[in-house]
C-alpha cells in the first residue's frame, strides 16, 4: 500500500510526521561472523584453592603519626646553655634555672621515647645528663672552689 501522492522510497507517515526516505543498510549488521577478541590484558590465571586472600580494604587511614622529638631535643639545648652558663660563673643563676628545665623536658622527652611517641632517646637523655650537671655538679665544683680560695685566703 503506497501512497500515490509520495515520492518512491517514502514509507507511511509515522507518529511524528512522515517517515522520510528509508535507505537500506542502517541498523545494526546481522551476527553471521562472531566478534573479534578483545584487545588488551590477558585473561587473569586461575587462582589456586589453597592461595592466601588478599586483604580486605577498610577505609583509608591517616598513618603512623609523626614523632614529636621536641622535649628531648629543648632538655639537651637547655642543658648545654645551662652547663655553659655555669662555667661562665656570672650567670650561675641563669645556669641553675636552665638546667632544671633541661630535667623536667629531658624525663619528658624521655618517656615519649619510651612509649614510642618520639625518636630521639638518646637526646633527651643527654639533656637529663646535662641538666643534672648544670643544676648540680657544677655549682657544687664552684662552691668548693670557692671554699678552697676563702681557706687558702684565711691561712687555715
Amino acid at each position: 500500500m503506497s501512497d500515490p501522492n509520495q515520492p518512491p522510497g517514502f514509507g507511511p507517515p509515522g507518529p511524528y510526521g512522515s517517515g522520510g526516505p528509508q535507505q537500506p543498510g542502517y541498523g545494526y549488521p546481522a551476527p553471521s561472523t562472531p566478534p573479534p577478541p578483545p584487545v588488551g590484558y590477558p585473561a587473569a590465571p586461575p587462582v589456586s584453592p589453597y592461595a592466601t586472600p588478599a586483604p580486605a580494604y577498610g577505609a583509608p587511614g591517616y598513618g603512623a603519626p609523626r614523632p614529636s622529638n621536641g622535649m628531648g631535643t629543648a632538655g639537651l639545648v637547655l642543658g648545654i646553655i645551662g652547663v655553659v652558663c655555669n662555667v661562665i660563673l656570672v650567670l650561675w643563676f641563669i645556669g641553675m634555672i636552665l638546667g632544671i628545665l633541661a630535667i623536667i623536658f629531658g624525663a619528658l622527652g624521655r618517656g615519649k621515647a619510651n612509649r614510642g611517641e618520639a625518636t630521639n632517646k638518646g637526646a633527651a637523655t643527654s639533656g637529663l645528663v646535662m641538666g643534672i650537671i648544670a643544676t648540680v655538679l657544677l655549682p657544687a665544683l664552684v662552691l668548693l672552689i670557692f671554699a678552697g680560695s676563702l681557706g687558702a685566703a684565711s691561712g687555715i
